[in-house]
């Protein structure tokens, strides 16, 4: 590595200001902070914090907590692939994944291609550095999007979540909703037959075969020809990185172990989500408030957007008291949504970004109540 070193070091006077290539600055800087530590420090003087985590660390540990989902994701779009194409008994386990990898291959390099450039784009004529939040953002969106999704349009999808999610409000950190989130909802208004019908989330689907979602037939008749086991492993139909919900508790307990999400805002999704569905449990009105409650947790994107998506530090609630209440709405919106609009059998997105905008507000009246508290604690000592 110090070869590597050593030519970045060289490379550096013709990136810099004023030099002949300092319009390259911020992708240089960029491989340099990707490859290496950054020598840089808070500040010179002044109070500062200094920890064992920084932005990079941070961000890598989330893509490592992606990896199983990632994985078995590629092999489930080959799983779905060869079971609807009627061969799948002929193939073994690394045609299976072979095939999903081709896939889901080119629509992360679309993703990160075309996000990264937008990002180096903005920080050069910021004339800041490149920040490291769009490689979990450029990983999740291929993952929460259907392996059948047109390159074209994943791409236009990249665009407007940098740019109107994210850019527009300063870059990240200051936005306030989470931009995967923001990719994937405009694919949804914009391309809705390519979001939510049958032929979306198989891909290459034989003329005249249907592969609908688990959650797409519980709406229709509140069964599903999937078994429990098969939506737990995630053997069914549905985005490339949804679907498994061994592999996103995996990423779970990466993440849960290491600090980096939340434990309170994971926790109170699921409590959020279970109250929700014994109350149309109790209620059963029509055949899906009948499903039980925990099918909730296995199917969709609920599992997938409690771990990666609800514990976005930049959109989440920040107070502890914030969190639960943050938590625990988006758990009862995303099954409400669910269960009330046939129209969307999926609430988990909806749920997210309506709890984004309101996380603000949250923490705001948790600090005012903490300010009332410790206000009457004080009257109460004066007498």
């Amino acid at each position: 590595m110090n070869f590597i070193e050593k030519f970045l070091d060289a490379q550096r006077p013709k990136v810099q200001k004023g030099a002949k290539f300092h319009w390259l600055g911020s992708f240089f800087e960029a491989i340099d902070s990707f490859a290496f530590v950054s020598n840089k420090t808070a500040s010179r003087k002044g109070a500062h914090i200094r920890d064992g985590i920084d932005m990079k660390r941070f961000m890598i540990i989330v893509c490592i907590a992606l990896v199983p989902a990632l994985l078995f994701g590629m092999y489930n779009v080959g799983y779905q692939h060869f079971l609807k194409q009627g061969v799948l008994d002929t193939m073994g386990f690394w045609q299976i994944f072979w095939e999903g990898f081709l896939v889901v291959l080119p629509r992360l390099i679309v993703s990160y291609v075309v996000g990264l450039t937008l990002e180096i784009v903005f920080a050069q004529v910021r004339n800041e550095d490149v920040n490291e939040g769009y490689f979990v953002s450029g990983l999740i969106i291929p993952l929460i999007c259907p392996p059948d999704i047109p390159l074209w349009q994943l791409a236009l999808a990249v665009i407007f979540a940098v740019v109107i999610g994210k850019e527009v409000f300063g870059g990240t950190g200051m936005n306030f909703m989470n931009p995967a989130l923001v990719a994937r909802a405009f694919l949804f208004f914009a391309y809705p037959t390519k979001m939510s019908g049958d032929m979306a989330w198989i891909y290459d689907m034989p003329e005249g075969v249907t592969g609908p979602t688990p959650l797409a037939e519980f709406a229709a008749s509140g069964n599903s020809q999937y078994s429990l086991m098969d939506m737990v492993i995630g053997l069914i139909p549905g985005a490339v990185g949804e679907t498994s919900f061994i592999a996103i508790m995996i990423g779970a307990a990466l993440l849960l172990l290491t600090g980096v999400a939340s434990w309170r805002i994971t926790l109170s999704v699921f409590a959020g989500g279970a109250l929700m569905g014994l109350l149309f449990n109790a209620i059963g009105a029509n055949d899906y408030m009948n499903v039980p409650f925990y099918y909730h947790f296995i199917t969709g994107g609920f599992a997938f957007g409690a771990v990666f998506m609800a514990t976005d530090p930049v959109t989440a609630s920040h107070t502890n008291c914030g969190k639960y209440i943050y938590g625990f709405l988006i758990g009862i919106m995303a099954v409400l949504i669910r269960v009330v609009n046939p129209a969307y059998p999926e609430g988990m997105m909806l749920a997210i970004l309506l709890l984004n905008v309101f996380a603000p507000l949250i923490d705001y009246y948790v600090v005012e109540a903490n300010i009332k508290r410790r206000k009457n604690r004080m009257k109460v000592s004066v007498k």
